[in-house]
């Protein structure tokens, strides 16, 4: 298990890439500035020790420097110690809604997103609590099973799109029986399911599963992502508007926020119905209701020790920056005999 300090310092890369554009943009330039005004076989002769080798490897090793200096400046840390750590929380999964309806923008910046930053601000506020995550469109499909570890969790749920699922569609039904899967511990009392979504188009017998859900311990709580005035689907290449999703008539698809069907998949399990507009008052909520919920007490391990090894990368820099400062960029004696571009001897 490793931690990473400051990651931010991870741009400190691309310079790497910025570094070695302008060595090439440097090279062409010197070879028509030298062939403008040198014979290329008197400036062989005037210059017999240049070396297009040397001055690649240095810009290799200045780049390596740098990787390893932005790696030192992250500064990972690796795990040393593993204890059991004790608990009290409930099982928590989240089914979100990865729909080509959830992209409409009638809420910013669009649904899903907002549904994205809906669920991470949830995870934030969490403590000794289990979670799992469910994405789900014509299909459902497990995104991440029920963990601890909320830092992957958060990353996982952070690459969540509409393309995760060829078939279109809004399989609710598939995602409560997925979501029953994933309570592993029969002595919890406590099991939560939060499906975030537009409640449009939702197929299959909705009732009976969440009546079923509800058989086994589940509460299921819906927030409700979008407008009640609803917004046109726009499909996107590369973040560029291409068109808005037409139906079969050839006209403007306008997606709006289902509240009737999430309500009653709420109300079966004796859950709550919740707008999803505001994420502070979301938040609030979701609180609220896992504070007045019995905490059940589990004990799981965990990596309690984490050493530095930023020195190890900073070393590295160093050596590999004084290692530059001694590269000459001419041929010497071992470099000459390696012949590496098969120059010929003239005599």
């Amino acid at each position: 298990m490793f931690q990473l300090e400051q990651p931010i310092y991870f741009y400190i890369l691309f310079a790497i890439p910025v570094i070695v554009v302008v060595f090439l943009l440097l090279l062409v330039w010197k070879k028509r500035t030298q062939n403008r005004f040198v014979d290329k076989e008197l400036l062989k002769k005037l210059s017999p020790n240049r070396s297009l080798f040397k001055a690649v490897l240095k810009v290799f090793v200045l780049c390596l420097a740098i990787a390893c200096l932005s790696f030192a400046l992250v500064n990972p840390k690796i795990g040393t110690k593993i204890e059991n750590v004790k608990r009290e929380g409930v099982d928590i999964v989240f089914a979100l809604d990865v729909s080509k309806s959830m992209l409409a923008e009638d809420i910013a910046p669009n649904r899903l997103e907002k549904s994205k930053q809906l669920i991470t601000q949830i995870i934030n506020s969490l403590t000794g609590d289990r979670i799992g995550i469910i994405g789900y469109a014509g299909s459902a499909f497990p995104q991440v099973p029920i963990t601890t570890d909320f830092s992957s969790a958060k990353l996982f749920l952070s690459g969540m799109n509409t393309d995760m699922v060829s078939s279109q569609g809004t399989a609710i039904t598939e995602a409560i029986q997925m979501a029953e899967t994933f309570y592993d511990d029969e002595g919890q009392t406590n099991r939560v399911l939060f499906i975030i979504s537009d409640g449009e188009d939702h197929e299959g017998n909705i009732a009976d599963i969440a009546e079923e859900a509800a058989k086994k311990g589940i509460r299921i709580f819906t927030i409700g992502v979008g407008t009640l005035e609803g917004g046109p689907i726009p499909i996107k290449e590369n973040g560029v508007l291409q068109y808005y999703k037409r139906d079969q008539n050839n006209e403007q698809v306008i997606t709006r926020l289902g509240e009737e069907t999430l309500k009653q998949i709420a109300e079966t399990t004796k859950g709550q119905y919740i707008d999803g507009s505001n994420t502070k008052a979301v938040i609030e909520k979701v609180t609220a209701i896992l504070n007045g919920m019995d905490k059940k007490e589990f004990e799981s391990k965990q990596f309690t020790d984490f050493k530095d090894q930023f020195q190890w990368f900073l070393a590295g820099a160093l050596f590999l920056l004084v290692l530059d400062v001694f590269f000459l960029e001419r041929k010497t004696a071992w470099l000459k005999k390696l012949n590496l571009f098969n120059e010929k001897e003239k005599g």
